[in-house]
């Protein structure tokens, strides 16, 4: 299983970002999904997560301004933020849990909120 970001940058706070996740190998549209974030100095934290049956659950501090999404038939995950705050600066990861095969993690793709 392999899992591929896109989508980071550079933006002001208050602005908008769609990060995307493409997901190959294995039956991915079984699998519970994952965004995680990691900021210097800092451990990797739990964003947003969304299950088979599209069941979501969010990091306190971004719910209500991020969204998590699959597109099944396209192998796709995606993250929406909104709103964005320099205290979201990080590298974010894609990351899955493919039953038997274990766990599987994107590379990252940074995220800088500045102004």
């Amino acid at each position: 299983v392999q899992l591929v970001e896109s989508g980071g940058g550079l933006v002001q706070p208050g602005k908008s970002l769609r990060l995307s996740c493409g997901v190959s190998g294995g039956s991915a549209n079984k699998y519970p999904m994952a965004w995680y974030r990691q900021a210097p100095g800092n451990e990797r934290e739990l964003v947003a997560t969304i299950g088979s049956r599209y069941n979501t659950t969010y990091l306190d501090s971004v719910r209500g301004r991020f969204t998590i999404s699959r597109d099944n038939a396209r192998n796709m995950v995606y993250l929406a933020m909104n709103n964005l705050k320099p205290e979201d600066t990080a590298v974010y990861y894609c990351k899955t849990h493919a039953g038997d095969l274990g766990d599987f993690w994107g590379q990252g793709i940074q995220v800088t909120v500045s102004s």
